[in-house]
């Protein structure tokens, strides 16, 4: 299965730290966030695809002396339209029926990824109780997602807050993207099309760190970290 990670982004939030080191590979307790990201990953996965474009030569250089995975492939986003535009420029190097989508600049835990790999369609979801600053999974009621709203106000927690990460058949490349109100293609959009048509489970994680702002990424360095699945193949 191919795992494919978003690792486009400029990490504005991280400045200046991130003017000159790509956010995923700003370090948490000694390693890069993409490295406990690959560490994390479940043995289903054995091709990785990672879109790049700010200081993209900096990720290409550490995906060639990493030894998670001796097949990776690193694809250029150009302009920034989003993550729905990062994933779709993917189609044509995805070789998986299935495969699954992770934020580069996340710490998860290798035992939500793996329930992840075992469904046909799926996303993972934290329980909040400020709903109103996440994008919220909505149940139907067999259990399944019926759609995503983001950052609904009024909202009383706690709710299930879609933390990034995304199992997806092939299928949902025939779906055409369309601009959202702020101007990107949203890789939610895919989500809510998928959710329209087959089954999505809802799966709750038992570890998920987003590293948002300096604040985060500070706080990450005494967070008591989940064990990897392996440091290197």
């Amino acid at each position: 299965m191919d795992a494919v990670i978003l690792a486009a982004g400029k990490g504005v939030r991280l400045q200046p730290y991130t003017l000159t080191t790509p956010k995923p590979l700003l370090e948490v307790q000694g390693r890069p966030i993409l490295d406990h990201l690959l560490g994390a990953l479940p043995d289903a996965i054995d091709r990785i695809i990672v879109v790049i474009h700010h200081l993209g030569e900096q990720l290409e250089a550490y995906l060639e002396k990493q030894s998670f995975f001796k097949d990776w492939i690193a694809v250029p986003q150009g302009e920034a339209r989003g993550t729905g535009d990062a994933l779709r420029r993917c189609q044509n190097v995805i070789r998986s029926d299935r495969f699954m989508v992770l934020n580069g600049d996340d710490l998860y835990g290798h035992e939500d990824l793996r329930r992840l790999s075992l469904v046909q369609a799926g996303l993972l979801v934290k329980a909040v109780h400020d709903p109103s600053l996440w994008g919220i999974a909505f149940k139907n009621k067999a259990g399944m997602l019926d759609r995503l709203e983001e950052k609904p106000k009024g909202l009383a927690g706690p709710q299930l807050a879609n933390i990034g990460a995304y199992l997806f058949p092939r299928k949902v490349f025939e779906h055409e993207l369309q601009l959202s109100p702020r101007g990107e293609y949203e890789i939610t959009d895919y989500v809510s099309y998928l959710a329209a048509r087959l089954p999505v489970e809802v799966l709750e994680t038992t570890f998920w760190f987003p590293i948002g702002n300096v604040e985060a990424w500070k706080s990450a360095q005494h967070l008591p970290l989940p064990k990897p699945r392996f440091l290197a193949r």
